[in-house]
């Protein structure tokens, strides 16, 4: 692990046109990470990097990346077979996106053009970037293996490869596209990758691809920011939301992110705030990229207070000002617990961690507790919020429960039938006779004949077949020989 200190940006050996940029981008002093990888990485050498997000890592490898493929120019043509000479893979098109907007304004006064490549969205922009040429491709690995296999992408002219959050990848499952795309890129080259945990097969992995790397350790897989508060509240999963509901309304919370294990429960958790007049979004699997970019603009913009993630999309989440995380379900891995929290306390700044744990939840907490090596402290109960008792209200059994209008359509059928003075049948008790509420609005063209041909005076006798014989009522149906042979000619 290497010790090092604050310097300037022009002490790092970078060239001039990369300062102009840096200077643009109102940056003063390299980060840690920066000071530490910068160096080594300008010189050639493979890195292996341990930082979490918001540490400024995207820097520490695009910085030198964009440097070097400046400063030893190519004579390669710049169309017709496309070979990028600079790879970047990152786990979400969100990260992606965000890396590649970072990489083009480090590049402003250079010539370098690039492409970003993702699933999600029609491959014809991005196959059309990549027939004009470009210098550095920032891919996720599953879009990229399909472009591949198509014949899109060359990449035996790679010379420097690059793997951003490599532990998320891992988590993800695309360790084995990975190997299949290193395969594809020429031995000789130049490896950074970086990693906010180091599990065993991560270090595994990075035994494989890299060459003597250096190792620039920065902030380790345990929790070690101080300026984050951490805290704990013990309620049951129906009173959550309560509870976040009336924590949201605390003035200290100006921007917070609000962490659920899965895309249904971001997507209720986030509707349940806005009727209750939080400003929120969700991001998750199942919304479109649109959907999630505007979701994210209006989060950085400040139109939306709070937003609402699962841990795979908010990988791409790249926001200053978060002063709260909110942890509304505790994640399986541990590891996942230090990336949430890292949402916050960003570039100096403190930040409030804040973590809701059921009864079930108990051993992913202790787990959690094991791996930071810090137990969480109890959290005090939210202040200042008249409108709500302080104590867990009473709610329905169900917290994301079905919509209100299939309830309601229950009970008339039922209450109709108990004022006649008719017992209904036992499947009415549950709301389950949909069978018979389609066949009564869409009865046997039989019957319809029946209903027509037939005296008023018959009409009571046939409901009762109906109700008496259930959902098919084949005994009403045959009970008119004389008018259904009418009605059918």
């Amino acid at each position: 692990m290497e010790t090092v200190s604050l310097q300037s940006f022009e002490s790092l050996g970078l060239s001039k046109p990369i300062l102009k940029a840096i200077a643009s981008e109102g940056y003063d002093t390299p980060t840690p990470i920066q000071a530490g990888a910068i160096p080594p990485a300008l010189e050639g050498r493979d890195v292996l990097g341990g930082a979490q997000t918001g540490t400024g890592k995207t820097a520490a490898f695009a910085l030198p990346l964009i440097d070097r493929l400046t400063s030893v120019p190519t004579d390669r043509p710049r169309r017709g077979t496309v070979a990028p000479r600079a790879l970047i893979l990152s786990p979400t098109r969100e990260l992606a996106t965000q890396i590649a907007e970072s990489a083009q304004a480090y590049a402003r006064h250079t010539k370098l053009r690039g492409c970003t490549i993702y699933g999600g969205v029609s491959q014809h922009n991005q196959v059309k970037k990549l027939r004009a040429g470009v210098d550095i491709i920032v891919a996720t690995p599953g879009r990229l293996m399909d472009l591949m296999n198509q014949g899109y992408v060359d990449l035996g002219c790679i010379e420097i490869l690059v793997l951003d959050e490599a532990d998320r990848m891992l988590d993800m499952g695309f360790i084995n596209p990975i190997r299949k795309i290193a395969a594809q890129i020429p031995e000789e080259r130049q490896t950074l990758m970086f990693s906010a945990t180091m599990p065993p097969p991560i270090a595994k992995l990075a035994r494989t691809l890299l060459r003597d790397p250096v190792r620039v350790d920065i902030a380790p897989s345990e929790t070690r920011a101080l300026r984050i508060e951490q805290s704990l509240h013990m309620v049951d999963q129906p009173q959550k939301a309560d509870l976040l509901e009336r924590m949201l309304q605390e003035p200290s919370v100006e921007r917070a992110i609000v962490f659920t294990r899965t895309k249904h429960g971001a997507e209720n958790l986030s509707k349940r705030l806005v009727r209750g007049g939080v400003f929120a979004e969700s991001i998750h699997g199942d919304r479109s990229q649109n959907q999630r970019r505007r979701a994210l603009d209006a989060f950085r913009a400040g139109r939306t207070r709070v937003l609402v993630a699962t841990d795979v999309a908010a990988r791409g989440i790249d926001v200053d000002g978060v002063t709260h995380v909110f942890n509304f379900h505790l994640p399986n891995e541990p590891e996942a617990y230090v990336h949430r929290i890292g949402r916050t306390g960003r570039a100096g700044a403190a930040g409030i961690a804040v973590s809701f744990c059921d009864r079930g939840e108990r051993s992913l907490l202790k787990a959690i507790e094991r791996h930071t090596g810090q137990k969480l402290a109890p959290g005090k109960a939210p202040t200042g919020t008249t409108a709500r008792p302080s104590a867990p209200i009473e709610r329905e059994p169900q917290e994301f429960a079905e919509p209100k209008p299939t309830q309601s359509r229950r009970k008339p059928p039922a209450q109709a039938k108990h004022r006649a003075g008719k017992p209904a049948p036992e499947q009415a008790a549950f709301g389950a006779p949909t069978r018979a509420n389609k066949k009564k609005k869409s009865p046997h063209p039989l019957q319809g004949a029946d209903r027509v041909t037939s005296k008023p005076g018959d009409r009571p006798a046939t409901k009762k077949k109906r109700r008496r014989k259930g959902t098919f009522n084949t005994r009403g149906t045959a009970a008119a020989p004389k008018s259904s042979p009418r009605a059918a000619r």
